[in-house]
């Protein structure tokens, strides 16, 4: 996509980047004189939040949460894209790989402004929507969380499936926590910009706020795990407890029938007339003296 300039007035030029080409970069550093180990980062997938400083240019690294659903979720690309944001003077460069949900609609709330707008005040409005798109991932987490919860209390499902999707829960939430926690140095160097002291709070409260959601989801997605575990184990152990009590109300009458299947000559039952009924009347007597017991045991 070509190099697009979103916004332009007396105070303020953005200019946008999607997808940058290796020419798109090298137009950046030679009309901005933008270093090129700078421009280079942002064309890394797996590049960590940061801020740094060269010369006049402000560079502000930071990730933003996506709705991509990926099979596999082994690193932060997984769960987010980054935005190069460079501000120098009066001009702000976003750089990014994809569209973004932030950058749209800060180009959206910029359309509709009456006012003349700064490029530090962008930036700002950026991060803000950056830190809400993981807002809104900690919430559908959340739901996420609360419907196994449900399905596994409440409800008879398979627990294969259910202890996958935990899993998978629990790598998402961990990818966001962790960004959340990298990205927490640039969003403190945002006080560095010409902004007045109640918009930097904001940010810092914003990102606070995500960063304690996702400690909460990730203690909780644990505590889920372990009762699923724990409740795994007691179905196990209940079913285990049903055979053992099955086991010994059959056990003394397997002995007996052992006893009486053995190639005994002296065996005076054999010859009684009634012997066959007294031997299943004594065997029925066992078992239900047993299953008195065990009542009464509360077995």
């Amino acid at each position: 996509m070509p190099i697009e300039t979103i916004y332009r007035d007396s105070q303020c030029e953005w200019v946008d980047v999607e997808a940058p080409s290796a020419e798109d970069l090298k137009f950046l550093h030679e009309r901005y004189e933008i270093n090129n180990l700078l421009l280079e980062d942002t064309l890394d997938p797996n590049h960590l939040p940061k801020y740094e400083e060269d010369g006049d240019v402000k560079f502000f690294l930071l990730r933003e949460s996506t709705e991509l659903e990926r099979k596999n979720l082994n690193t932060i690309s997984d769960i987010s894209t980054k935005i190069g944001i460079f501000l120098l003077g009066k001009t702000i460069i976003t750089v990014h790989r994809m569209k973004t949900k932030s950058l749209s609609e800060t180009k959206k709330q910029i359309s509709q402004l009456t006012t003349e707008t700064t490029s530090d005040q962008i930036a700002l409005k950026i991060a803000l929507l950056i830190m809400k798109s993981f807002d809104d991932e900690s919430i559908s987490l959340f739901e996420t969380m609360d419907n196994i919860e449900n399905e596994i209390f409440l409800k008879n499902t398979n627990h294969t499936n259910q202890i996958k999707r935990l899993y998978k829960l629990k790598r998402k939430s961990g990818l966001n926590s962790r960004v959340l926690t990298i990205s927490t140095d640039a969003i403190d160097k945002f006080k560095l910009l010409n902004l007045q002291d109640s918009e930097t709070y904001d940010l810092k409260d914003k990102h606070k706020d995500v960063v304690a959601d996702f400690e909460h989801l990730n203690i909780q997605i644990t505590n889920l795990i372990s009762m699923f575990l724990a409740l795994s184990d007691q179905k196990a152990n209940q079913v285990m407890k049903v055979l053992a009590i099955y086991s010994v109300y059959f056990l003394p009458i397997t002995f007996i029938a052992g006893v009486y299947g053995m190639n005994f000559d002296n065996m005076p039952e054999l010859h009684t007339k009634y012997g066959y009924f007294f031997t299943l009347g004594l065997m029925a007597l066992v078992v239900i003296c047993t299953f008195i017991y065990a009542r009464r045991k509360q077995w």
